[in-house]
């Protein structure tokens, strides 16, 4: 099937992929766009629409956090602009230097990844997507994340970056984690509670599969022997609402969470299997539960192509 306008512009597939800083938003996104290839899939950050730079901030009474920080209405005009198939002058914010740059002229491919802090806070702007996710991993690995990313990239230090933790806190409160009663799928990232796994083992995922788009069937995957490593259960969410919960645990091995991707590949009838990039943290360090995460966004991605998402 074919998803264009009137006019023939093909319309590309819209996910959204919300969370707070440090989150692990860039690190799921890269994956998908290395799957999918980049002649496919166009990404974006619409933490690009800061209205103020680094200097700037410092004298405001608010953090990037806060939507008077950034120009929501132009990123509701681009987003639209986007899922019709058209192509936006996009602004880009330099996390290095602080700096507003250049712009960047940026066309819509078969589909568009969108990450950032606000890209599910309107009406308007979730309208834009097929599928939308929200990451919440716990706020003490959340905080380790931002310290290590921020002072080997961002030139910080580890106690600037606690203080500017601190002052966004109301701000995270009120205007990024609320998106998370939107998205179709929630994701956790955490160690499993009360194990003591070795140096090293991946954190394990908690995905959240909400009712709002078709989930793959995994109840006839998720035999008794692959219990230990990965689970489906219902689960109350925050909301009181029953929820299939996919729990992927770390100390899965790469055999176990081979099964569960096979049977989720064969559901979309694609030649070949899982892409190999999945899973990547590092050239050198893979995660299972990131792996299962990813794949599970790329059959949502194209079940929306096919329409057959919802």
């Amino acid at each position: 099937m074919t998803r264009s306008q009137v006019d023939g512009v093909p319309r590309p597939v819209m996910l959204a992929i919300a969370g707070d800083s440090a989150s692990g938003k860039t690190t799921l996104t890269e994956g998908l766009v290395g799957a999918l290839g980049e002649d496919r899939c166009t990404s974006i950050c619409v933490d690009d629409y800061h209205q103020f730079d680094r200097t700037e901030r410092k004298e405001l009474p608010f953090t990037p956090l806060h939507p008077d920080c950034n120009y929501i209405d132009i990123m509701e005009q681009h987003l639209q602009l986007l899922a019709l198939g058209r192509p936006i002058l996009k602004p880009v914010y330099d996390h290095a230097t602080g700096s507003l740059v250049r712009p960047e002229y940026v066309e819509p491919k078969e589909f568009v990844i969108v990450e950032g802090l606000h890209p599910m806070s309107t009406k308007l702007l979730r309208a834009c997507f097929d599928v939308m996710v929200f990451l919440e991993p716990p706020e003490e690995i959340r905080h380790q994340w931002k310290v290590q990313r921020d002072c080997a990239k961002r030139g910080y230090t580890p106690e600037q970056v606690l203080a500017d933790l601190e002052r966004r806190e109301p701000e995270s409160e009120a205007f990024i984690r609320p998106q998370r009663r939107f998205a179709d799928i929630v994701a956790r990232f955490a160690p499993v509670p009360g194990r003591q796994d070795p140096p090293g083992t991946p954190l394990s995922a908690e995905l959240f599969l909400r009712p709002t788009i078709r989930h793959p069937a995994l109840s006839n995957v998720l035999t008794d022997n692959l219990r230990n490593a990965m689970h489906l259960k219902i689960m109350r969410d925050k909301d009181g609402t029953p929820t299939d919960c996919l729990h992927v645990h770390g100390h899965a091995s790469p055999e176990e969470a081979r099964q569960l991707e096979k049977a989720i590949w064969e559901e979309l009838e694609t030649a070949g299997g899982p892409p190999e990039q999945l899973g990547q943290i590092t050239p050198d360090q893979r995660s299972e539960p990131l792996a299962l995460t990813q794949l599970i966004l790329l059959y949502h991605l194209f079940q929306a192509r096919d329409g057959t998402g919802r």
